[in-house]
């Protein structure tokens, strides 16, 4: 991933010294980072962290990655090994993603991760923001990458809002893409100081105004820190839901030292209508397979 880098000229906006230095300061020491971080290392990090925590994905990152170091290493595996590996990350139709998109690194690139925008996009899997990410931070491309923690800090720091709109809109992506610096490298760096300034501290919910490095031109604190008006914003719920039920389930067979009978996951979950339906599910998705004797284990 792109290191803190400074070009020796480039028509700067008045926040990139500060924001740039700033992250040069504190940037957290990450695996997917720096010089000895591999491309398939920032690959897995970009699904990994899709709607989870660092804290979460660490630990897993690092036994992926020392358990296929290679595309073509999981690529070997069946799918449901990566299933079985994703654990207890949430979402796991991305760690068959992944390894989709490892397959297909292997039969047309060779087995190396791609370094255009063009080629990770045509991967199965990935979209905008992924292809950009890892264009940007694996191979210091210049690519407008806005992840939620990049929007925040634009909205608030340029826009004046508290947050953004739910969806990235045209006249954001062109906002975005005026701020980029013009030299590839420091364009790489200025995308992940961004993110890392959102995670660290312009949060969402307590943003530590004081530690800001722009906080003197910030927008939003000009205007008196005016609060968010628009659309509701949505909020994730679990106990009860279809999601936690999925993911019981799915633990059951995943934790399982063999197939799994139907009476377990019966068990697992009293709900018969919502266990029919997410069971149904999963194996709509891949997720679980139905073996000959009608148990339950992973693809």
């Amino acid at each position: 991933m792109a290191e803190p880098h400074r070009a020796a000229t480039y028509d700067a906006s008045p926040m990139h010294d500060e924001i740039l230095d700033w992250y040069a300061a504190h940037a957290r020491e990450l695996p997917w980072r720096g010089p000895a971080a591999t491309p398939w290392s920032v690959m897995v990090s970009e699904f990994m962290l899709q709607q989870t925590p660092v804290a979460r994905v660490l630990p897993v990152h690092e036994e992926w990655l020392r358990r296929w170091p290679t595309p073509a290493a999981l690529a070997a595996e069946a799918t449901g090994e990566a299933v079985r590996a994703w654990g207890r990350l949430g979402y796991p139709r991305r760690a068959l993603r992944l390894h989709a998109a490892a397959a297909a690194i292997v039969e047309r690139h060779g087995g190396a991760v791609p370094s255009s925008y063009d080629d990770l996009l045509a991967l199965p899997g990935i979209g905008d923001y992924t292809a950009a990410a890892i264009a940007t931070f694996a191979y210091g491309r210049r690519h407008v990458v806005l992840d939620t923690n990049v929007r925040r800090v634009l909205a608030r720091t340029v826009s004046g809002v508290e947050f953004p709109s739910r969806s990235p809109t045209r006249a954001e992506r062109e906002q975005a893409a005026r701020l980029l610096p013009d030299d590839e490298p420091t364009a790489a760096t200025w995308s992940i100081a961004l993110m890392e300034l959102g995670a660290l501290v312009c949060t969402a919910a307590s943003p530590r105004c004081e530690r800001c490095p722009v906080a003197a031109s910030c927008a939003w604190r000009a205007a008196g820190y005016p609060a968010y008006d628009g659309p509701p914003r949505p909020t994730q719920t679990w106990a009860g839901t279809d999601r936690q039920c999925r993911g019981t389930l799915l633990g059951v067979v995943r934790d399982a030292p063999g197939d799994v009978p139907a009476a377990r996951l019966d068990a697992a979950w009293s709900n018969p209508v919502q266990r029919v339906r997410c069971l149904a599910g999963l194996l709509e998705d891949r997720l679980l397979v139905r073996t000959e004797a009608g148990d339950y284990a992973l693809p």
